[in-house]
């Protein structure tokens, strides 16, 4: 079988590496799929990089956390009818050596998901970290349901989807900020009611006169840089979900105005899911692309042995979508 792995850190072009590896044999409790598709995430990418860890945590590492295939053999204690099943996977990576930039994978049985027939493999390759990380940062605390929503760079692939998600958990209003106004029709067609520039000098009060008064919750991808807008535009005893702050990883917060205002803060990891929020996230996201109701903006398709050129693409933040690798 063949794979990508790197076995240091560095640029995507200098270790990352296709060759010929032995093919893995299903333990207990686990399966092996045959994949078709791997996404690229900004994680895979930062992880490759050395951003995440100062020392390689295995000798050789196979990337990438999402990817979408068909259940090839099974492991003692697996049910035999999983064989031939197609599936999406989550978490292939996380904690582990051997991830979904390669023909085939082992993981644990829980870690597969049905897809349907109608759903491609890309799209099913699509939902692990960016829908999953959506999904729970909008359900986290309290209902959606009837309230307004902010969407912090709602142009990006978590942001794009919580767009979407909002609308389909039944919020009454989402207003999504981005910073390319190339993709304004983008998150128009996800769902989005208003969307605006963040550059703007002024767009706190264009997210206040939008929402008609503040927002009951946030999804945040840059907390670090937008902690004082997030204060100025939540409601009282609101919410706000964050889920990344790259930019800014030590911002000085003023915790008597969060105190004061009896702001509930949600800080969630993908990868760190309790069971019955992935199981709650897996029975919606099932639904609704089963259903057809939820899109995916895929901006590059990708053989393995470009992984390196699908890696830079992801780290230059140049594409207007995901980054997927077509594996077979």
């Amino acid at each position: 079988m063949k794979a990508a792995f790197y076995e240091n850190f560095g640029p995507a072009r200098d270790v990352l590496r296709v060759d010929e590896v032995g093919l893995p044999m299903p333990a207990k409790g686990e399966v092996r799929v045959c994949l078709r598709a791997s996404g690229v995430n900004p994680s895979d990418v930062k992880n490759r990089a050395g951003r995440m860890s100062s020392t390689m945590p295995f000798l050789r590492i196979v990337p990438h956390n999402d990817g979408a295939g068909d259940v090839e053999a099974v492991g003692e204690g697996v049910d035999s009818d999983l064989i031939g099943t197609r599936v999406w996977v989550w978490n292939a990576q996380f904690r582990r050596p051997f991830g979904t930039a390669a023909t085939h994978v082992t993981l644990p049985a829980v870690q597969v998901v049905p897809l349907a027939d109608t759903v491609s493999y890309i799209d099913g390759a699509c939902l692990g970290v960016p829908a999953m990380t959506a999904h729970r940062a909008l359900t986290c605390g309290s209902s959606v349901k009837g309230s307004v929503v902010l969407v912090s760079g709602g142009s990006g692939g978590v942001g794009r989807y919580a767009v979407q998600m909002a609308k389909l958990l039944g919020a009454a209003k989402v207003i999504a900020t981005i910073g390319n106004l190339e993709r304004r029709s983008s998150v128009e067609a996800a769902g989005a009611d208003v969307v605006l520039d963040y550059r703007e000098s002024k767009v706190s009060e264009a997210i206040l006169d939008a929402a008609g008064g503040r927002v009951d919750r946030i999804v945040e991808v840059e907390w670090g840089t937008n902690h004082a807008l997030d204060i100025q535009v939540i409601k009282p005893e609101g919410e706000i979900s964050v889920y990344g702050s790259a930019s800014q990883m030590n911002p000085v917060v003023n915790i008597q105005q969060l105190m004061m205002g009896g702001i509930t803060m949600h800080f969630r990891s993908v990868f760190l899911l309790p069971s019955d929020a992935r199981q709650r996230a897996i029975s919606d996201l099932t639904q609704w692309v089963t259903a057809g109701v939820l899109s995916h903006e895929v901006a590059e398709v990708l053989p393995l042995h470009e992984i390196a050129t699908a890696h830079e693409l992801v780290e230059s933040r140049s594409a207007a979508g995901r980054v997927m690798l077509q594996i077979q």
